[in-house]
């Protein structure tokens, strides 16, 4: 099942998507509900990211390849740092080029979202916590990284959270391919199975540190192949079964 949020007119809802039609939910996504019998066609709504999340966690080094890449070492632990929800972005909208900023990084990755509140979580228990999973762009000024030291200045910048188009929950991430697409290149391919630490992890390791609330974003890790964006660039982030989140870049017009 593909989950959608969408805008039409004024109304923000929440749709199932069926053959092009949105059937508008009906309750709780993180509930039960049911389906409106008045579909919308897609192509006639304005796509929003899939969730609101409390927070966005993301896990730094979590692929050898990009690891080595950054000339970091393979963690023991999952590396954790958070991006703020004033980040978040979605499908189609432009990701704004901050002027403080030399350089701007894409990063493509395998988000999953939460779907019940996870605290203290055994690894074999908490994928029952999982709704589903989406794409997303860890977008990251990379010269302010290397400046500061650490990461929360160069990652939490409005627009640097790219998240959608949907939320697909019968979905095996370890089956996921990612790719990352730069006006229409490819620059990045990995795979699920390819992850340090799988996803059960890393929601087991992150709720005895926080507590996971529904619409919550794990972001779980780039491949290696990371590299700049300009304005005027597009960046698509493709995951075979999800769909492919795009966004352009944008100057700063402030």
């Amino acid at each position: 099942m593909k989950i959608y949020r969408f805008r039409r007119d004024t109304e923000i809802r929440m749709g199932v998507l069926r053959e092009e039609l949105l059937y508008p939910v009906k309750g709780s996504i993180f509930s039960d509900f049911t389906l409106d019998d008045d579909p919308i066609p897609i192509g006639e709504v304005k796509l929003l990211p899939p969730v609101h999340p409390t927070k966005i966690v993301c896990v730094g080094a979590n692929y050898r390849d990009h690891a080595a890449e950054m000339s970091r070492p393979i963690p023991e632990e999952p590396l954790l740092f958070l991006k703020p929800p004033s980040a978040l972005i979605g499908p189609f909208d432009s990701i704004v080029y901050p002027e403080m900023s030399q350089r701007v990084d894409y990063e493509g990755e395998l988000a999953l979202v939460m779907g019940k509140t996870a605290s203290r979580l055994r690894e074999e228990e908490a994928m029952s916590a999982v709704l589903g999973f989406s794409c997303f762009n860890d977008v990251t000024a990379r010269d302010l990284q290397k400046k500061d030291g650490q990461f929360t200045r160069a990652k939490s910048f409005d627009t640097f959270a790219a998240l959608g188009p949907c939320i697909r929950t019968d979905f095996d991430p370890a089956e996921a391919e990612i790719k990352t697409f730069l006006n229409g290149r490819l620059r990045q391919s990995g795979h699920g199975r390819q992850l340090i630490f799988s996803p059960a992890f890393l929601v087991s390791f992150i709720s005895r540190i926080m507590t996971l609330h529904p619409g919550d974003v794990v972001a779980t890790g780039t491949p290696a192949g990371v590299g700049p964006m300009v304005p005027g660039d597009r960046v698509d982030i493709r995951i075979e079964g999800i769909g492919t989140l795009s966004n352009d870049v944008i100057a700063n017009s402030r």
